[in-house]
Formats: structure tokens, sequence, C-alpha cells
């Protein structure tokens, strides 16, 4: 299986915008920790969703299914109105999806804990839901800058080297599957096979990766694919192969540990 040639992520550094503040605290020390959630229209947009289809994904058996881009940034430490010293998080959304949550009590609510677990999942904390949102601060200190990943487009290795024309008007949907390894347990690998029927060369492929998301485009407009994975993986640890005689494009991915989304 080929690896991915791939250099450092492509980035860019954002200033966010303010927001809102949310108080809680560290169950493991009682400290006090403010969690500034930010606004940028750097980071895409989740998937449009509509009230009655929140509450039915936060009925269902796994609301992990609906991902919402953030980025989540390191710890600062600040002084509250007290003058002592806290400890306080910046999460960065999608600025329109955040203006969606503004207006809507559930939006708001779903957006303050997935924000709460991305910073537990990749800081390995334990934070209160018992919170406050304040309601005369928009954020807590400063905000710092944060450095966000961009679209990178790797190579992907060719088996099979013929080459055909491909010609089609309109981008249609592939078949696609979701493998975790192992199956049970905590999961060390995800493999996504997309079917690809009428491709003959890796050529026309355009593959773009993201830490929780994979976007698929077969030129000329033949395929478009766009997915986001049940868990975050290691961009640095993935690779892809396309097998020019069934027609199927593998990809590989390292997922780290506490990496369920």
């Amino acid at each position: 299986m080929g690896k991915i040639q791939s250099e450092d992520a492509p980035s860019k550094v954002i200033r966010p915008h303010p927001g809102m503040c949310v108080k809680t605290s560290s169950i493991t020390d009682q400290q006090k920790v403010f969690v500034n959630v930010c606004q940028s229209q750097d980071v895409p947009p989740p998937p449009n969703l509509s009230q009655e289809a929140l509450v039915e994904l936060l009925e269902s058996d796994d609301p992990t299914g609906y991902k919402v881009p953030m980025s989540l940034g390191e710890a600062h430490t600040e002084m509250d109105n007290s003058s002592k010293s806290c400890i306080v998080y910046d999460v960065v959304i999608n600025e329109e999806f955040f203006q969606k949550c503004q207006k809507d009590t559930l939006f708001q609510q779903f957006l303050i804990a997935v924000s709460l677990e991305g910073l537990e999942n990749k800081y390995s904390l334990e934070l209160s839901r018992d919170l406050k949102i304040l309601k005369n601060r928009k954020f807590m200190g400063s905000l710092t800058e944060q450095n966000i990943r961009t679209k990178s487009k790797p190579v992907i290795q060719e088996i099979d080297s013929k080459e055909s024309q491909l010609q089609s008007p309109t981008a249609r949907s592939p078949q696609f599957c979701l493998l975790v390894e192992p199956s049970i347990g905590q999961a060390e690998f995800l493999i996504a096979e997309i079917q690809l029927p009428g491709v003959s060369s890796a050529r026309f492929l355009v593959l773009d990766l993201g830490e929780d998301r994979l976007v698929l485009n077969v030129q000329p407009s033949l395929f478009h694919l766009d997915i986001f994975f049940p868990y975050l993986i290691d961009q640095e640890n993935s690779a892809a192969q396309y097998n020019t005689k069934s027609q199927v494009i593998s990809h590989a991915h390292s997922v780290p540990v506490q990496s369920l989304r």
C-alpha cells in the first residue's frame, strides 16, 4: 500500500472573533475553567441541520454521526474578575453556525456540549457540566491566534497504469464502506473503501483529507464524495491505493487513542 506523500500540512493563522464565554470547572482539581466559544469564517461550517433533525440525532443511539468542525486552542492563564488566575480555552467554530446557535437554545446547548467534549478528548480533561454562560462578557482574557489546517491534496499511488478517457456531465455519489480494525475494543485503524466504476487511472482522483473528514472528487465531474469519520485520524499515518482492476480506492488511517468524536 502506497503511503501518501505529504510534507507539513498546509495551514493558516487566524484571529477569531468573540462569541460567548462559558464558565465551568475541572473535576479533578476544582479549578475554574472558562471556555471562549469564538467564531471565524475560516472554519468550515457543519452540514445543515434542522432543529427536528437535531432532536432525532440526540435521541439516537449514535449522536456522534454529526460533526461540528472546530479549532481547539491550548490552555492559557488569565485573571478573572476577582484577580485570581484561571484557565481559559478558546474554541473556534464557523461564524454562521455560531449565529444559528445563538438564536436557538437547543443548538446552543449542543454546541457547548460538543465543545467541552472536544476539549476533554484533545487535552485529557474532565470538565464539569455544571456551567454558566456569562451574560455580560463575550470572552475571558484575550483571544489568541490559532493555526488551522487548510485542505491538502495527497498523492495516491496507482497499481495499474492503464488510462482511459473519462466523460460524464454530472458528478454522482459513489458507494463506499468504512471498516474499523479491530472490530471489538479500541479502534486502531479506519479503512475507507470506495467503489469507482469506470475510473481506470488514479490521475483523475483528487483526495482531500482532514482530521475527521474525507473529500474525493473524480475528474471530470464523475464522482463526488464528502464524508465525516466517526474518529479523529492521524493524517501523517494515512495511506491510499487505487486498484484499477477492481476500480476501488482503499484508504487506511491510523486512529489515535481517545479519538472518538
